[in-house]
């Protein structure tokens, strides 16, 4: 058995407490062995140098578009709506599977950087996604966004069947790495009939839902004129509530909603950056929280935020938290931290986002040694309000080092980030 051992530093514990500890890694089963005094545990046959740092879970964006790196900075102060119609659907028309691959390596090398270990993508050309994926040594859950807006009957029940279609032929891959899910893009942009087969596709090969829902109020309002109810509870009459489906946004939620999200056990993804740049609005996250809904932290695609530093998210949820509560108390760092760990591998469905022994070994080591992070009175409050992606120098998944001081060792960096230059240039200049 090989084994890693991270030592020198301060361990994140799963109660959100720090303590000096090492942590001893089973490299071979991707497991973490133990967490022990430091000098106590036996040397390991690599190491990880944490003095001055704190050893957290990786953290897991739970909703995301990697390959939208191609995008960033292509169409901003935009409203949603019309920024997918004149902006983003038009560009998108024009990828290839090479450029999602290549927007995919650049997103997956920016998340490695900053500390990610694990996220959740609704896209398309999923073979180039799984493949960028394992590649990299990541954990992901991944699936074919369907939208059947604009298509016929035969072109729309197509897209619900590639997306089972793939959910169940990269559902384990990558060693276990690489989960699936059946992924409807949203209740306005997908058919009735087809969110049903959705429903009835993902329960036969036993994958969960992603979707999103009540982003904007102009997703909400056309299925309460058009039904006389709720979007959640639309979704709830199909079916696609329960603890195997999670969400994306849920800014605009009222309380039976919010009810019906606590009795299925549905998962909710938080992607406050986004919400703020296209003015969707400000979610209800501390009432969400304390309904007991499983909340996750995502940053959706880089083309609407625009960046995919899982930290930022963080401050960014908290802040956003306070001012949709009025309460400086609201989604305090704590809080905040659980959610962008625990929080969202329990969302999506994984069994990462605490250090102890058994738990996946996924891990991300921030150096605490920077101005901006002196003096370190509470390291919780410094991962929620300070941290940076840029101090992570260390980053490992399933027991694999990714990253290694702030070099990326499954990733040649330059070649990615040249690469994706070349076919963002290329795609921009094709779509117009």
């Amino acid at each position: 058995m090989a084994t890693l051992q991270i030592s020198g530093g301060q361990v994140l514990l799963p109660d959100m407490t720090a303590t000096r500890a090492d942590v001893l890694v089973d490299q071979d089963g991707g497991e973490i062995i133990s967490v022990g005094d430091p000098g106590e545990l036996s040397a390991g046959d690599e190491t990880l140098d944490a003095e001055g740092c704190l050893v957290i879970p990786g953290l897991v964006n739970a909703h995301g578009h990697a390959a939208m790196t191609l995008l960033r900075g292509y169409a901003d102060d935009k409203p949603l709506g019309a920024w997918l119609r004149e902006d983003i659907w038009p560009a998108e028309a024009e990828l290839t599977a090479e450029d999602v691959r290549a927007g995919t390596e650049l997103g997956i090398l920016e998340m490695i950087k900053s500390g990610t270990t694990a996220f959740a993508d609704m896209y398309f050309e999923v073979a180039e996604i799984a493949a960028a994926v394992e590649r990299s040594g990541m954990r992901a859950r991944i699936g074919h966004g369907i939208v059947t807006v604009g298509k016929d009957d035969e072109a729309a029940r197509a897209d619900v069947e590639e997306s089972i279609a793939v959910a169940r032929e990269f559902d384990g891959n990558a060693e276990g790495r690489i989960n699936t899910a059946v992924m409807p893009h949203s209740l306005t942009t997908v058919s009735e009939n087809c969110l049903a087969l959705s429903v009835e596709g993902a329960r036969e090969i036993g994958v969960p839902i992603h979707i999103h829902a009540n982003e904007t109020h102009e997703e909400v309002e056309p299925i309460v004129e058009e039904r006389g109810i709720r979007p959640l509870e639309y979704a709830d009459e199909l079916g696609l509530l329960g603890e195997d489906t999670f969400l994306a946004h849920g800014i605009h939620l009222d309380d039976r909603e919010i009810s019906l999200l606590a009795d299925s056990g549905t998962g909710v993804i938080h992607c406050p950056a986004s919400n703020m740049k296209l003015a969707s609005g400000m979610a209800p996250v501390e009432t969400v929280l304390d309904a007991g809904i499983s909340v996750g932290i995502g940053t959706d695609g880089a083309a609407s935020n625009n960046d995919l530093d899982l930290f930022d998210e963080l401050r960014d949820a908290a802040m956003i938290g306070k001012l949709a509560a009025d309460s400086a108390a609201a989604v305090p760092a704590d809080r905040v931290v659980k959610m962008a760990t625990a929080g969202s591998a329990e969302a999506i469905g994984i069994d990462s986002g605490r250090i102890e022994q058994g738990a996946n070994a996924d891990l991300a080591v921030v150096d605490f040694k920077k101005p901006h992070l002196t003096p370190a009175h509470d390291p919780v409050s410094h991962l929620a309000y300070a941290v940076r992606g840029s101090d992570v120098r260390h980053t490992v998944c399933d027991g694999e080092v990714l990253m290694r001081d702030r070099e990326v060792l499954t990733l040649e960096e330059k070649a990615v980030c040249e690469t994706a230059e070349r076919r963002a240039m290329e795609l921009v200049e094709r779509a117009g």
